[in-house]
């Protein structure tokens, strides 16, 4: 080959191992691109699906799912007296039950007590139309000592027909037997002041427990605001805020005079 030839050889070569070369640069490029671009995908998917993780583990929905919720509380719990067992027995299913007064307040609870009619009554304006308890007991918390139907049938006749006309005597007599907030078995015994204004004494303890001298049935028994103990006495307020006696009473005590 005479040095003419090879000189233009050499120059036929050289533009080709210079496209060689910048395409081998090309394509070394675009092949760490698209590592850098796989690798910044992979980081971006590794974040989010972390990201993911925090959130439903932070939301209410996740943290509801996870703690279960707690039980609502045995309604027949706190239940103490003598005559616990033989009202289940009387009253074992329906609103009127341990079970279905807790879900009422109090006074629709003690309207669907069998053992409660009178109590009722009394509360609901059927004895006197001037006196509605009802909204007043349904709208608080309250402890209140309920005599059964029993326990006003050995009230006087003369006294409920005077209750059915003197609302005063009435309201004081009701109101005689409710305390502001729940007491529960373990709290009730000692003083309380009622709603009516004078004092309550509950002594005993466990199943023995007696308020003014009537004693406690059933007590511990829940409403939806209220806390009941069923007595089987009618209590009575102190002299000075008694109910006066019926009419015909005092005029046979002063014609007997």
């Amino acid at each position: 080959m005479t040095q003419a030839t090879a000189a233009v050889h050499d120059k036929g070569e050289q533009p080709m191992r210079t496209r060689t070369m910048r395409a081998g640069r090309k394509t070394a490029v675009k092949v760490t691109a698209m590592g850098f671009a796989l690798a910044v995908a992979a980081s971006m998917t590794a974040c989010s699906s972390d990201d993911m993780d925090s959130a439903a583990s932070s939301s209410p929905m996740a943290t509801t799912a996870m703690n279960s919720s707690p039980m609502s509380a045995d309604p027949a719990a706190d239940l103490v007296g003598p005559g616990c067992a033989d009202y289940a027995k009387k009253v074992p299913t329906g609103p009127g039950s341990v079970t279905g007064m807790a879900t009422s307040p109090v006074a629709v609870a003690a309207s669907n007590n069998p053992m409660l009619t009178t109590l009722t009554d009394a509360l609901s304006g059927k004895l006197n139309p001037q006196v509605n308890l009802v909204d007043t007991l349904n709208g608080g918390e309250f402890t209140v000592f309920a005599p059964v139907d029993d326990a006003f049938a050995k009230v006087d006749p003369g006294t409920l027909d005077m209750l059915k006309t003197d609302a005063p005597a009435l309201k004081s007599l009701l109101t005689y037997h409710v305390v502001s907030g729940q007491l529960g078995p373990d709290q009730v015994v000692g003083k309380h002041k009622t709603v009516e204004g004078a004092t309550v004494e509950v002594t005993g303890s466990g199943d023995d427990l007696s308020v003014d001298g009537a004693r406690v049935i059933c007590g511990g028994v829940h409403t939806a605001n209220a806390t009941v103990y069923l007595i089987d006495k009618v209590l009575t307020p102190p002299a000075d805020r008694a109910p006066p006696p019926p009419r015909r009473q005092v005029m046979s005590a002063s014609a007997a005079g």
